[in-house]
């Protein structure tokens, strides 16, 4: 049987442990160093107490150690290593070979870094001794296929998130502009940046936008596909983000793999262990995105650049000194302060919202009939907060009522605990009654816990038993499991070969990006769209900034150079 994982980020210990209670399988967080997100920084000691709780379901812990190293870095990186060990992780996420050789017995992931597209280089890494590969983003699910048929690792995709537009742990232009490494975990997003469109001879196409910024991913609906072409671990993106997203999105596609587990129960079923219940209801356009997109999954090409995402509210019916006034897409669209929303052009942010009426800073590009997105619900982040989901191990009980007492419990994850008790000595007046206090009284929560009756046999006369008495059998039985270890579910151990060649390397030859995206494509300017013969060079200027847009039509890739 396959074991599906959902992998969620942790910018901290504490939106680790929200990830986990809204049904995270896994978590992935940083440590003090060394991670790919230089802000997402965490203490040995926080890390720590994330592994503590994450154990009590079998959770497994990911920590990135996934810069490039320089040499004199090496041995920090080794006893950062270390102290991650000692912590409890499960696992490193690498980009860099030479952490590799740092650890015997942790368990290691090749970083989407890594820039792995082709059966080939998942063999080479594979024979580096990676347990699981981390694949690009832009992939086809035939692509996927051939990669998870090629090796014999856990294969791990991204599938929510935001879009670096190049190709992972290959861009530079970061490190160009300002001199800040994505490859180090000090990306500047220049992607995100605003950007004029010239031709070769300097006349302006497009003025002010963010051109290279692209949609959010989003397989919410693709997760049978994905399973199905190889991928095991499902991965949320987000590191930098804020607990409401984490717990929302989790939360979201942790019901989706349960509903895929239940039509498929022969086949898959979760990673972890615990059953989440209550709070409430995701959804995904009321956390912030750029708009949705799901890439070059069905490999096709579509409309990637980012838009105006999340709920559709309606249209600007008319701008007023103090801000605009809305004309709801329906009755039951209700704004509140602090409320956040985008358009073609821009965003903004309510300050004071009263009905439809709306004051905020003013935005030049904010007309009249513009159409608005709410990405950030103010009441829908105070419901993430008021109403928390609940994860709880099923446990099993039978009852035997002879001489004695004798409840065995039978956990999810397979621990068992009991206990043998005296048979009180008053029987009961009513023992069907009994028989419903037993189900009810041994039949709730304690801790983690949610117990349930399975089977109850009596044999000889019911004994009368207080729901003091009956409570007290529930806690000690949860008492006993708290005492015996979670068996997670094991992970694929990578076999270094002695007689590896393979070698990662690291070569721009110029360029400052490579991508599948392309801004002729995206203009209709593409020659296989028919407005055009040829694709010739495009450029992109930032201030003082000219880049160059270099169109390879027969790979359908776009790079981007210093002009």
């Amino acid at each position: 049987m396959k074991a599906l994982e959902l992998l969620a980020p942790a910018r901290t210990a504490d939106i680790g442990i929200a990830a986990i209670d809204c049904g995270a399988d896994a978590v992935y967080i940083a440590g003090p160093a060394f991670g790919a997100r230089q802000a997402a920084g965490n203490s040995i000691e926080d890390i720590a107490r994330l592994c503590e709780y994450a154990r009590r379901y079998g959770v497994r812990i990911y920590a990135t150690v996934n810069t490039l190293l320089e040499p004199e870095e090496r041995p920090l990186a080794q006893k950062l290593v270390q102290d991650l060990e000692k912590a409890g992780v499960d696992a490193l996420i690498v980009q860099d070979p030479a952490v590799l050789s740092m650890s015997d017995s942790l368990i290691m992931h090749a970083s989407t870094q890594c820039a792995l597209r082709t059966p080939e280089k998942a063999r080479g890494l594979e024979s580096l001794g990676f347990g699981r590969l981390v694949l690009e983003r832009e992939l086809s699910l035939e692509q996927i296929k051939a990669i998870s048929e090629a090796v014999h690792t856990e294969i791990e995709f991204f599938v929510h998130g935001a879009l670096c537009v190049c190709y992972s742990g290959q861009c530079y232009l970061s490190e160009y502009l300002t001199g800040r490494s994505a490859n180090r975990g000090a990306c500047a997003q220049p992607c995100r940046s605003l950007y004029d469109l010239e031709d070769a001879e300097g006349k302006v196409l497009i003025k002010n936008k963010p051109l290279l910024s692209l949609k959010d991913y989003n397989l919410y609906h693709r997760l049978e596909d994905l399973a199905k072409a190889g991928v095991s671990s499902f991965k949320i993106e987000g590191r930098l983000k804020g607990e409401s997203y984490v717990r929302n999105v989790v939360k979201a596609y942790s019901e989706a793999l349960d509903r895929l587990v239940a039509r498929f129960p022969d086949e898959y079923c979760r990673a972890s262990f615990g059953r989440v219940s209550g709070g409430f209801t995701p959804d995904l356009n009321k956390t912030f995105n750029r708009g949705y997109t799901e890439l070059f999954l069905d490999g096709k090409r579509g409309q990637w650049a980012a838009e105006g995402g999340g709920e559709y509210v309606g249209k600007v019916k008319r701008l007023t000194p103090a801000g605009f006034i809305l004309d709801p897409a329906s009755p039951d669209i209700k704004l509140c302060n602090g409320d956040g929303f985008t358009f073609e052009g821009g965003g903004v942010r309510a300050d004071i919202a009263e009905g439809y009426t709306v004051q905020c800073k003013k935005v030049d590009t904010l007309k009249e009939g513009t159409r608005l997105y709410r990405n950030i619900s103010t009441a829908f982040e105070k419901q993430l907060e008021a109403a928390k989901p609940v994860r709880e191990i099923p446990v099993q009980l039978s009852v035997e009522i002879n001489g004695s007492i004798l409840v065995k419990a039978l956990s999810e994850d397979g621990r068992a605990a009991s206990i043998q008790l005296e048979k009180p000595v008053d029987i009961a007046r009513d023992a069907e009654k009994m028989v419903q206090n037993i189900n009810m009284q041994l039949g709730k929560r304690s801790g983690h816990y949610s117990f349930s009756v399975r089977s109850l046999a009596v044999k000889g006369d019911m004994p009368f038993m207080t729901a003091s008495f009956l409570n007290g059998i529930r806690r000690d039985l949860a008492e006993q499991l708290d005492q015996l270890p979670v068996q997670a579910r094991p992970l694929y151990r990578g076999v270094r070969q002695p007689d590896s060649s393979f070698r990662l390397e690291y070569r721009n030859n110029g360029e400052l990006m490579r991508t599948k995206y392309c801004i002729r494509y995206q203009l209709g300017l593409c020659p296989r769209q028919g407005k055009v013969k040829k694709a010739e060079p495009l450029f992109l200027r930032n201030g003082k900034e000219r880049l160059q847009l270099t169109f390879n039509c027969a790979e359908c890739e776009m790079t981007v150079t210093a002009s």
